[in-house]
């Protein structure tokens, strides 16, 4: 295995399956994506390309509110619960659930989180999100309970921040151990370069080195045997104003991706399929391998939580 100093390090894979409104895709065989299969063929083939994480994205559920309900846009099942059924069926992959941290009790969520990374060996993940739905978060700001989970393999579940605002960059550096931003930038590894410098220059004032803080865009992939193929490809495949996509053939996507970790325009990637629980198997099928032969992408997993995946620090005690 090509081992890569720090002008050629590794990059970090994620992926991204979508739990709420956009869970429509399906599989060739029909398979919809609320069905466990659909959720456990994308984990195990995630965990085959050797990824860091799977992120399972969701919307909040409704609430009460003076005898109403309000409109809300969870549509499909509850992270959490999902990704404690996939930790029984992967061994290494890092399982990682959006989650609104203003619609739920503290210490319940805490609960939730901490015994899926118990579960798990390590390897839960969340990724915050805040809501500026007072109407409902008023209903969850009473004092928590003592939590007496006890700490996990990897200490606590790794944090995820998301968002390319000034604020969203302040709260990740201060806090988050994996950044996924979605700025809008094209494929253009300059853009990516200014966001990536710009949050791992906050991170000094808190303590903080720049490996403590991963940055990972989210990207769309379209892959094609020929150029013209994979433009082709993309011109169905994706909406306009869609994230940035790299399209090309697997060579040369293998090539980009490369070129931004060395460029330090990213640490690595969340792939964002296009298509339904199948659409991960091409890339790991076709560029993981290239990736690989570039000693830009890991041939094995060396540890077995997931922050040993993405090579952090384990968290200080505070008891």
């Amino acid at each position: 295995m090509t081992v890569r100093g720090p002008a050629g390090r590794q990059m970090h894979l994620a992926a991204l399956a979508h739990s709420g409104p956009r869970a429509d895709g399906s599989a060739p065989d029909g398979t919809p994506w609320l069905a466990f299969s659909s959720y456990e063929r994308f984990a195990r083939t995630a965990e085959r390309g050797l990824f860091d994480f799977l992120l399972l994205a969701g919307g909040r559920l409704p609430r009460e509110h003076e005898g109403r309900v309000p409109d809300a846009d969870a549509r499909g099942p509850e992270p959490v619960t999902v990704l404690g059924a996939l930790a029984a069926v992967t061994e290494r992959l890092g399982l990682a659930a959006t989650v609104d941290a203003t619609s739920g009790e503290p210490d319940g969520l805490a609960r939730r989180l901490a015994t899926l990374d118990h579960l798990s060996g390590g390897r839960a993940a969340w990724q915050v999100v805040t809501s500026a739905d007072a109407v409902t978060d008023e209903n969850f700001r009473r004092a928590t309970a003592q939590f007496t989970v006890p700490r996990s393999p990897q200490g606590h579940p790794v944090l995820i921040a998301a968002g390319d605002a000034d604020e969203d960059r302040e709260s990740a550096a201060a806090r988050a151990d994996v950044v996924c931003c979605d700025p809008g930038f094209g494929v253009w590894p300059a853009a990516g370069r200014a966001f990536s410098v710009d949050v791992k220059c906050r991170l000094e004032k808190y303590g903080r080195a720049p490996d403590d803080l991963k940055v990972m865009p989210a990207v769309g992939v379209v892959l094609g045997d020929t150029p013209a193929e994979a433009r082709e490809r993309a011109a169905e495949l994706i909406e306009a104003g869609e994230r940035p996509c790299f399209v090309g053939t697997p060579e040369a996507v293998a090539a980009e991706l490369d070129a931004w970790v060395r460029q330090d325009a990213a640490d690595g990637f969340v792939l964002v399929p296009h298509t339904g629980p199948g659409g991960l198997d091409e890339f790991v099928d076709r560029v993981v391998p290239l990736l690989q032969e570039r000693g830009a992408f890991r041939t094995e997993y060396r540890g077995a939580t997931l922050r040993s995946h993405l090579g952090l620090p384990a968290p200080a005690r505070k008891d």
